[in-house]
């Protein structure tokens, strides 16, 4: 009895999750979009694509953080093809730095506007638009109902939306599929060679629709995300390319003399 109600519950969890947008991975296609470990607290294990994703960023260096993490995102999204559109009060970003993580900087484009709610208002158009690979807005702000407008924008195009949340006064309920946080971590210098190593983040999912929040240390090498591990801070370097993108695996370890 018990056995048939758990099949029952597991199956209606698999319905509401396809009725809602999280369907799993064509059998024989690539999982998720190469963040590793940190993919498994989403619903079916995959980035959710077609959806809103909300960015905290308290700092001005956790925006350039948050900024960098979403460009190793956007490598992904944009390799299928389509332009991403970047949509602002204050630009900040500096375009060719976009090629460090395999985005073409000829392929971004930047809508620079004076009040907050035309920022809303052009991400609501252009997230209507199925030529796009992502649309990203920097807001302070966002009601509940501004962002219920926007998942239904996501709904019928299927782009995918990312809110840039620079010092936000209140964070309250949103329609958004997940809420991020992205520090910056130490980069790892290579041995042997001079200045810093490759970027590092703390990714901290502090809300996940249907999924499981946590916090995960990653790393960008080789043009790929890196799942970093604990001991690396504190015995050396230890580091896997994630599952799905690249099969050189990179090993690296440091003892202490003596």
């Amino acid at each position: 009895m018990r056995e048939a109600q758990k099949d029952i519950i597991s199956r209606l969890q698999k319905d509401i999750l396809l009725w809602q947008g999280f369907a799993p991975p064509p059998a024989g296609k690539a999982k998720g979009i190469g963040l590793g470990p940190l993919e498994s607290a989403f619903p079916n294990g995959v980035f959710p694509t077609g959806a809103i994703h909300e960015m905290i960023c308290p700092t001005p260096e956790q925006a350039a953080a948050t900024g960098g993490l979403m460009s190793g995102i956007l490598s992904r999204l944009m390799q299928n093809g389509g332009a991403c559109l970047w949509i602002s009060l204050s630009r900040k970003l500096f375009p060719p730095a976009l090629a460090a993580f395999n985005v073409d900087p000829d392929r971004m484009i930047f809508i620079d506007l004076q009040r907050e709610r035309d920022v809303l208002w052009a991400m609501e158009e252009a997230l209507k638009c199925e030529g796009l690979a992502a649309v990203i807005a920097e807001v302070r702000e966002i009601s509940f109902t501004q962002s219920r407008r926007l998942q239904l924008a996501v709904e019928g195009s299927k782009v995918t939306g990312f809110l840039l949340r620079n010092d936000p006064k209140k964070l309250g309920n949103t329609t958004c599929v997940a809420r991020w946080q992205v520090a910056p971590l130490p980069s790892e210098p290579e041995e042997g060679l001079p200045g810093v190593g490759f970027p590092r983040w703390q990714a901290d999912l502090l809300r996940v629709r249907n999924g499981t929040p946590g916090t995960w240390k990653l790393e960008w090498a080789g043009g790929q995300f890196v799942p970093v591990e604990e001991s690396i801070f504190e015995t050396g370097r230890h580091s896997v390319p994630v599952e799905g993108y690249g099969e050189e695996i990179m090993l690296e370890e440091r003892r202490m003399a003596g």
